[in-house]
C-alpha cells in the first residue's frame, strides 16, 4: 500500500491509445512504460479504480489496472499461442469435469449444477468433453483442444490476457466461456466453481469472515477479468467492422 499522492485523475488520448493522468502526471507501468490502453471505455474504468482510492492505495483491489500492467509488459515474454496454449491445457484439470463418487448427496449436485454447462460448451463450440471420477480426469480429444485453440485465436493480446486470468480463478476454461459468451452470470460461475466447498459449508458451517471474504474476492476478479475482456474485444471489433464498412 501507498499514500495517495494525487487529487485528481483524468484519461487523454495520445498516438497508442488513450492514457491516464493523476494530475499532471502519466501513469506508467512497472517496467517505466507509458501506460495506454486500447480503448477509451477501459480508460475511464482503469481511471475509476484510481478515483476511487482513499488515503491509501490498495493496488490489490485494483484488478483492471494489474491486467493492463500485465498486457503492456507482458512480464513472461509469451506469445499469442502460447497464452492460447495455457488457456486450452486447463480443459485437462477443469474443476467442472472432475465429479466424486462419495458422497452421493455431492455427486448428485455436480451432476445437476455442472452437467447442462458442460453440455452447453459441448453445443456451443460443437465438441467432445465428458466428465470423469478418474482422478486423471477425462480424456479430452484432440479435436476439442484443436477447436478451442482456433476459438481463442479470434481474440486479440490484451483480451487473452484476462481470459487466462478468469480461468486461472474459476481454474476452469468452460465456466470462463460461459461467462465471456455471456451464457452465466459471474455470481453463478463462481458458485459453480465452489460447489464441493459450498456444500461442506452448507454440512458444516463456515469460518466467520473467511469464507464471506473469499467469495466477494473472487466475484470481484472473475468480474474484473470479464469486463477487461469485453472491453478488449468490442474495441478490435468495431475497428475491424469500420474498416469493413
Amino acid at each position: 500500500e501507498r499514500k495517495r499522492f494525487y487529487q485528481n485523475v483524468s484519461i487523454s488520448q495520445g498516438e497508442g491509445g488513450f492514457e491516464i493522468n493523476l494530475d499532471h502526471r502519466k501513469l506508467k507501468t512497472p517496467q517505466a512504460k507509458l501506460f495506454t490502453v486500447p480503448s477509451e471505455a477501459l480508460a475511464i474504468a482503469v481511471a475509476t479504480e484510481w478515483d476511487s482510492q482513499k488515503d491509501t492505495i490498495k493496488f490489490y483491489t485494483m484488478h483492471l489496472t494489474t491486467l493492463c500492467n500485465t498486457a503492456l509488459d507482458n512480464p513472461t515474454q509469451r506469445s499469442k499461442m502460447q497464452l492460447i496454449r495455457a488457456a486450452v491445457k486447463f480443459l485437462e484439470t477443469d474443476t467442472v469435469c472432475y465429479r466424486v463418487e462419495e458422497p452421493p448427496a455431492l455427486a448428485e449436485l455436480q451432476k445437476n449444477e455442472w452437467d447442462p454447462i458442460v453440455a452447453w460448451a459441448e453445443e456451443r463450440y460443437n465438441v467432445a468433453i465428458g466428465s470423469s471420477t478418474s482422478i486423471l480426469g477425462p480424456s479430452i480429444p484432440a479435436s476439442t483442444k484443436d477447436t478451442f485453440v482456433s476459438h481463442l485465436a479470434s481474440y486479440n493480446m490484451w483480451a487473452l490476457q484476462g481470459i487466462e486470468y478468469i480461468i486461472t480463478q474459476l481454474k476452469s476454461l468452460i465456466l470462463s466461456m460461459g461467462v465471456i459468451d455471456r451464457h452465466i452470470t459471474v455470481e453463478k460461475a463462481v458458485l459453480l466453481s465452489r460447489l464441493e466447498e459450498e456444500y461442506q459449508i452448507q454440512r458444516w458451517g463456515n469460518v466467520e469472515w473467511a469464507h464471506d471474504y473469499d467469495l466477494c474476492e473472487l466475484r470481484a476478479r472473475a468480474a474484473a477479468g470479464t469486463l477487461f475482456v469485453h472491453l478488449c474485444s468490442e474495441s478490435s471489433t468495431v475497428k475491424h467492422k469500420l474498416l469493413q464498412d
